[in-house]
């Protein structure tokens, strides 16, 4: 989750090489820390590193933060770190600033979590746009030897704050990089996913990040205690939401204001920016960054992309990685857990995609011709595709349908009478989302093998024979199941593996003697008949027809659901096969749905419950968005 752990990676002023150490920095820059008044009287705590070199005007890079702009203190640049790409800027002469935002750390005022844009403000009227507006000015107007040219960009919920930074419309503000921006906490990233509650993340994450800060301080929050290391047995033995709101205390605003809307309001709505990147300027150059695999926000760099392309008229473009969380700023983008991308995608992310971006815009150096409209990593054949637009004019979604047989094919089956497979979902005995015993949600679960699950009664498997070509697919992932439950309400989670071949190796991989034969193995774990997940994800059934107005389901009665996952870029190379298994929980990543129609924030433990899931095939299907 966005914690403390991840500063290194949502701070662009925490990374320099060797070269650029602590020594370097002070020969080379001055810092200055200020208080920068907003329209309003409230300041705001601000870093800001000068470069010592007179003989150019230098541009701003900011990143606004709720997560500390640490070091505190002029003198102090001992943490003032090493790693990645951002000594690139440190190189270029750029000023760089971080900002603790309105309530947070050392800046005055009261903190809003993804506090929402006010289009219409009048007066000393605020929201994060002005802050931010308020910001650029007075850099501009008060740090010597600038170029009036300023940039933002950050990771995660910095994301946001870059998105919700375009809005501010300041004319020296020239680009943008939101970068796995958290942007609607409902529907797709951290806290929900179509609705269904990410517990693990949620709870881990604001039961310290949530707690309140009454005034400034350089002393970070302390976190929950739990009682045991096991993250699977302590959610089971917690039991209900509103036995994890107990431990979560009554001093914590949102999380309480969270359950307090449990369908898609207006409450929410007020908390996407999506719903105002119309009011990006023309000026503003933007590129949304993310991860393919990224355990917390898989949703929020495609969705914000989508919006300002549908929405806005200025210069907009997306890179997707291979990565984890803010794995494009960490210097290595090699692998993810079991599964390796054949380069260091980071690395090459950072000189031909960031750099240059920031560089064009704020510095008028070098050329952006090379920077596509999407810049798409393809897994599986693992090549960068750069390409015109996104999703491509060549895709075409085509259905691959359930059948008897746990087979997967891109024919229905002949016969006229709908057949269906069955499970019972039994939430005392909730599926893992992934085999190992641990303590916090994984970020490597999003490639994790999923034979663990395939073994389950509870999960339904289907899979085609060996693919005897590739097959590239490119953009959303829809899950379309016909379905009946013998109570009101179930999860339905639906998952998209690429199942290798029994010999399948990495080219690293040693062979591994075994009864006489050699199978390649590739570091500490078999990877012959590996089941990777490419994409998966949840849908709360009883929002299957509206997030704003939820219904139960008829018992026994067959019912669609059908539900659009973040996009994928993947190729299943010949040899391998498609799989797709279909299951009613995924704990404790998802909270657990008691299966009868209910508040579920409310629910007690009488109203959990097995339920009976089936299937019907041929009728049901996964539709993939095939690039021919």
């Amino acid at each position: 989750m966005k914690k403390l752990l991840f500063l290194v990676l949502l701070c662009p002023l925490l990374a320099l090489a060797q070269s650029y150490d602590t020594q370097w920095l002070s020969a080379n820059y001055t810092k200055k820390e200020v208080y920068i008044p907003m329209r309003d009287g409230i300041k705001l705590f601000t870093s800001v590193y000068i470069p010592k070199d007179n003989t150019e005007k230098h541009p701003f890079l900011l990143t606004r933060t709720p997560y500390s702009c640490a070091p505190y203190g002029e003198a102090n640049l001992k943490n003032f770190a090493a790693r990645g790409h951002y000594k690139e800027y440190l190189k270029e002469g750029y000023i760089m600033v971080t900002q603790d935002v309105r309530g947070r750390w050392m800046s005055e005022g009261t903190f809003a979590d993804v506090r929402p844009y006010q289009p219409g403000k009048k007066g000393n009227e605020t929201d994060e746009a002005s802050d931010t507006y308020d910001t650029i000015d007075w850099l501009i107007k008060n740090i010597d030897n600038n170029n009036g040219k300023l940039g933002v960009f950050g990771i995660s919920y910095p994301g946001f704050y870059s998105t919700v930074a375009a809005l501010s419309n300041h004319p020296a503000l020239k680009a943008v990089s939101p970068q796995a921006p958290v942007t609607d906490w409902f529907i797709g990233d951290d806290f929900h996913h179509n609705g269904a509650f990410m517990q693990m993340d949620a709870f881990a994450f604001y039961s310290g990040f949530g707690k309140p800060r009454p005034f400034p301080t350089t002393v970070g929050p302390t976190g929950f205690t739990f009682p045991t290391m096991d993250g699977y047995e302590f959610y089971l033995r917690t039991g209900t939401l509103q036995n994890l709101n107990k431990l979560m205390g009554d001093s914590i605003a949102f999380y309480k204001e969270m359950y307090a809307h449990p369908n898609y309001d207006d409450w929410w709505k007020a908390r996407n920016p999506r719903n105002f990147v119309q009011n990006i300027s023309p000026d503003v150059a933007t590129l949304e960054v993310g991860g393919l695999f990224d355990a917390e926000d898989c949703f929020g760099a495609w969705n914000v992309y989508k919006s300002v392309e549908a929405k806005a008229k200025n210069n907009n473009k997306i890179v997707m990685g291979p990565w984890y969380h803010g794995q494009w700023a960490s210097g290595d983008g090699t692998s993810l857990g079991n599964v390796q991308f054949g380069s260091n995608t980071s690395e090459w992310y950072a000189q031909n995609i960031e750099v240059p971006f920031f560089n064009y815009y704020l510095k008028g150096k070098g050329t952006v011709d090379r920077i596509s409209e999407a810049n798409i990593f393809f897994t599986g054949e693992n090549t960068w595709h750069q390409l015109p637009q996104w999703p491509v004019a060549n895709m075409k979604p085509t259905a691959m349908y359930l059948q008897n047989k746990g087979k997967l094919s891109f024919d229905k089956m002949p016969e006229k009478q709908p057949s269906f497979a069955e499970y019972i979902s039994d939430p005392a005995k909730p599926v893992p989302y992934t085999e190992d015993v641990h303590f916090r949600r994984t970020r490597e679960y999003m490639t994790d093998d999923q034979r663990f699950a395939a073994r389950r009664p509870d999960v339904l498997v289907f899979q085609t024979e060996p693919l005897t070509e590739d097959l590239t697919v490119g953009g959303p992932l829809v899950a379309d199941l016909m379905v009946s439950i013998s109570t009101t309400d179930a999860d339905f989670v639906v998952k998209l593996i690429d199942v290798f071949p029994d010999d399948f190796a990495y080219p690293n991989a040693a062979a591994t003697p075994t009864s006489g034969r050699s199978f390649p193995q590739a570091g500490p774990y078999l990877m012959n008949d590996y089941q990777m997940l490419v994409r998966g994800d949840v849908m709360r059934g009883k929002f299957r027809n509206s997030f704003e107005k939820p219904e139960a389901f008829v018992p026994g009665k067959p019912t669609q659901v059908k539900y659009t996952m973040p996009d994928i870029a993947h190729t299943f190379k010949k040899g391998h096969r498609i799989m797709v298994q279909v299951q009613s929980s995924w704990f404790p990543l998802v909270d657990r749905n008691p299966q009868k129609f209910t508040d579920i924030y409310k629910a007690s433990e009488a109203d959990f419950q097995k339920a009976t899931i089936r299937v019907y095939q041929n009728e049901s299907k996964i539709i993939l968005p095939v690039i021919k």
